[in-house]
């Protein structure tokens, strides 16, 4: 088996062909006829073609058998939230083909019905980060929490109170709608926090940060409960690709101009796509 782990299509719909084409190649080259293929999240938003993205996913998806999924990205719940009447399109948008697509429910259905986070072969699939304090374990059941909330028939009520900063910091004795938003954020959102794991939301166009601000990538925080397995993650342009023995980081800036990366998770090889500039950068999310 071989699986292939793509960073953020964000609605480039070209370049998730040629990437997906490249992986096949790669695969069939070691005998292998259909390599399981996961995605990142932020399947769409901010590039051209947000709906055949989807569509080709998503059917993708439906014929494997499992072998191909994505984790949720913030831009994939933006999506779910603009659906269901909670939030408006923002001016940088481009979910309006699907919005007012003739298979639009079926879309948004299976969007909903997205894993938060996978756990395969001592790898954690998950589209922004962990919090310091979250074994790999504890995060897939935190995962569940999510998921259980986004394919119930309370949906909408629950889409209503996922947005905001606070809580900040985790705490297993968080409750309700502030200890699902915790999760949502770290695990969609999170880029800096501080040693004790106190998450900035602020930062977002660069890979480092001043030391006297007290932050640190996630990633960085000593102790984290977390590194003996490999964490998967996009969301983080600004980081770039990022390659190390416990931890791969795959948004290099498709949309932006960048490529979009795929890496191998049994050999760590790196396949990548160049991509055009469909947004300028200062308007990241």
């Amino acid at each position: 088996m071989k699986t292939y782990v793509i960073g953020d299509l964000q609605g480039c719909h070209e370049q998730t062909l040629a990437i997906l084409d490249r992986i096949r190649a790669h695969a069939a080259a070691d005998g292998v006829a259909e390599p399981a293929i996961l995605f990142a999240g932020d399947l769409i938003n901010r590039g051209p073609d947000s709906l055949a993205t989807l569509r080709h996913v998503r059917k993708l998806a439906m014929a494997s058998g499992g072998l191909i999924d994505s984790v949720l990205g913030n831009h994939d719940l933006h999506l779910l939230a603009v659906a269901y009447g909670i939030r408006p399109e923002h001016k940088s948008d481009t979910l309006a083909e699907i919005l007012h697509a003739p298979d639009r429910a079926e879309l948004i259905d299976w969007i909903r019905h997205r894993p938060l986070a996978i756990h395969v072969q001592g790898h954690v699939l998950v589209h922004a980060g962990l919090l310091p304090q979250w074994t790999p374990s504890q995060a897939m059941s935190l995962a569940g929490e999510v998921q259980d909330m986004l394919r119930s028939d309370g949906i909408a009520e629950f889409l209503a109170e996922m947005y905001g900063n606070h809580p900040d910091q985790w705490s297993d004795q968080l409750e309700g709608a502030e200890r699902l938003r915790c999760i949502i954020n770290a695990m969609t959102r999170l880029r800096f926090c501080s040693a004790d794991g106190v998450m900035d939301f602020k930062m977002k166009e660069s890979g480092t940060a001043d030391p006297a601000s007290g932050l640190m990538p996630w990633f960085e925080v000593p102790g984290r409960r977390s590194a003996k397995e490999t964490v998967v993650f996009g969301h983080w342009s600004a980081l770039g690709l990022t390659l190390k023995p416990n931890l791969i980081g795959l948004d290099s800036g498709c949309v932006w101009g960048g490529q979009l990366s795929a890496v191998c998770l049994e050999d760590r090889s790196l396949l990548q796509v160049q991509c055009p500039q469909f947004q300028a950068p200062g308007k990241k999310a």
